[in-house]
């Protein structure tokens, strides 16, 4: 019973900092633009934020198995705000990019929930416990950029100011509510990279993290990109409140079926067809909605951007909380948070790579990003077909 309501803390910790960010989705790409920003500069903005998660997340992943894991998700929750409402009232790229990164810095609360998670579950329902983080992703994006599109009219620093006040409630309601799920270890291997490092070479963790990196490259691709995707070809005319709402609209899509995948699914698919399994299929599902987005655009259709939408839902639902839940499988529970704060790491180190190329590949062509994602996607889903079964470290 202490585990479901710890549990259901962390969902809604991790919701609320979800809808802080997904409220900025929408409008971001506008708002740099606004300030004289190129595609890819605006894509830049995003990597730069990333950036910061790689660098920093395997720390606070690794200080959350030293301290606790109620430390850091109050200290990273806190941080963020700060960033959001440095973010609403910059009026200068420069700032823009400063606020982004310290928001990045504390962003570091998903691989603490994470390794939560993995401290109130048994090995065999890891996957499910980490589809309630999917789930909170999933509502986080469908009450997020719903919020950021009725507050667009408002102005597009309306949203950033949002976010700011409900990172500061989220830090009020952890720092009430949110238990420690583990004892302060006074014997936990120092905070360091190479410490870290040292557990992908354990069997099966190294291709795992490799997985991680390159799924999240392919992805981002497209991430970073969507905004000025269905600006180039539905709104033309160039940024504008109506280019913010219709990406809103496909990203609260997206998130009610993820929502469904991961809050509800993941845990009968997975007993199924197991974890390995649904990687490769979901890597295939997501390539092939990237290129389904490629037809939508040029047909300027809008339902069937919609449809491509529910493709590229279906295909992260079924990739996110499975590749989360193999690595959690395979290191023992010392080393939960710093682990998935490596592959957290990694994947933000694809979100920082990915966007660094896909505004000049937009530049040259609006299709180029999809289709260099979609190839990257199979290529995971081959990678994946050769992962082992995950032995947990003792």
């Amino acid at each position: 019973m202490a585990n479901r309501s710890t549990l259901g803390i962390v969902f809604l910790t991790v919701f609320l900092d979800l809808v802080g960010f997904g409220i900025l989705i929408p409008i971001q790409p506008f708002f740099a633009e606004r300030l004289g920003a190129s595609p890819s500069v605006v894509t830049l903005l995003g990597a730069s934020y990333s950036l910061m998660q790689f660098l920093f997340t395997p720390f606070w992943g690794r200080l959350s198995d030293r301290i606790g894991r109620r430390p850091v998700m109050l200290a990273s929750t806190f941080i963020s705000s700060l960033g959001y409402l440095g973010f609403a009232l910059s009026d200068e790229l420069w700032m823009l990019f400063a606020c982004r990164m310290f928001s990045g810095f504390g962003a570091a609360n998903i691989a603490a929930a994470q390794a939560i998670i993995a401290d109130c579950t048994p090995p065999e329902g890891r996957a499910k416990g980490m589809g309630l983080v999917g789930a909170a992703f999933g509502l986080g994006f469908i009450f997020g950029p719903a919020l950021g599109g009725l507050l667009v009219p408002q102005g597009l620093s309306a949203p950033s100011f949002a976010a700011a006040a409900l990172c500061g409630l989220n830090f009020v309601l952890a720092l009430v509510w949110l238990p420690e799920t583990r004892r302060r270890n006074t014997t936990a291997v120092s905070v360091s990279w190479s410490g870290l490092v040292g557990a992908a070479r354990r069997p099966g963790v190294g291709g795992l993290l490799a997985l991680f990196l390159t799924y999240t490259v392919g992805f981002s691709l497209m991430e970073q990109v969507l905004g000025l995707f269905i600006e180039h070809h539905w709104f033309p005319a160039g940024p504008g409140e109506s280019a913010a709402r219709l990406t809103a609209h496909v990203l609260i899509l997206v998130g009610v079926t993820a929502t469904i995948v991961q809050g509800g699914l993941i845990g009968r698919f997975v007993a199924a067809f197991g974890e390995r399994a649904l990687v490769v299929a979901g890597g295939i599902v997501i390539a092939g909605s990237f290129l389904g987005l490629v037809v939508a655009g040029r047909a300027g259709s809008q339902m069937a951007l919609f449809v491509v939408a529910c493709g590229m839902a279906l295909g992260t639902g079924l990739v996110n909380p499975s590749l989360a839940g193999l690595l959690s499988r395979s290191v023992g529970g010392d080393d939960q948070g710093g682990t998935l704060g490596l592959g957290q790491s990694l994947g933000a180190l694809g979100r920082a790579l990915g966007p660094s190329f896909a505004g000049l590949l937009f530049e040259r062509n609006p299709a180029l990003p999809l289709l260099v994602g979609a190839a990257i996607l199979v290529a995971c889903s081959g990678m994946a077909v050769r992962l082992p079964t995950p032995v947990r470290a003792t």
